[in-house]
């Protein structure tokens, strides 16, 4: 293997990966009704970088993925809202996919405090982690309900 092929792993992919556990971590927990500190606690022990049941996961910016499970508990009061509003009028966030949920939640959390990370990276890291779980509408759901958050909180549109 030459040196070219051993580039490091940019720190842009260890946050996607982070963002992915994030929403893994958030999903665990809706449905299990487990602990934030319990499934961080585990994610970065077992799973960050790690091999699990034969898949590798991702090195991961721990210290990312931290701030985003913790924040979107901390903050759920006010973020849930804020997703509730940015749906359809037919649509009540319980109704929705806990993993959509998990991804909306945590691109809400990052939209209102990680202003250094420009709108746009936000709202496609996210719908990529949509596409990597679904096909078709949910996608298309996880980039209008983040855009439309995007423009209440920040005042600017994904171009």
């Amino acid at each position: 293997m030459s040196t070219e092929d051993k580039q490091p792993v940019k720190t842009a992919n260890q946050r996607g990966a982070a963002r992915l556990a994030a929403v893994q971590a958030l999903y665990q927990m809706d449905i299990g009704g487990t602990g934030v500190l319990e499934v961080v606690s585990e994610y970065e022990t077992h799973r960050l970088g790690q091999e699990v049941d034969g898949d590798t996961y991702l090195k991961a910016d721990a210290s990312w993925f931290r701030s985003i499970v913790a924040g979107v508990v901390r903050d759920q009061t006010l973020i849930d809202p804020m997703i509730a509003g940015a749906l359809q009028d037919d649509w009540a966030l319980s109704r929705i996919d806990s993993t959509v949920r998990a991804i909306l939640r945590a691109g809400t959390f990052e939209l209102l405090e990680r202003k250094d990370v420009p709108v746009p990276v936000i709202v496609t890291e996210y719908v990529e982690i949509a596409r990597a779980f679904f096909e078709d509408e949910e996608p298309k759901l996880v980039n209008a309900v983040l855009d439309r958050i995007a423009k209440q909180v920040r005042g600017i549109t994904k171009k």
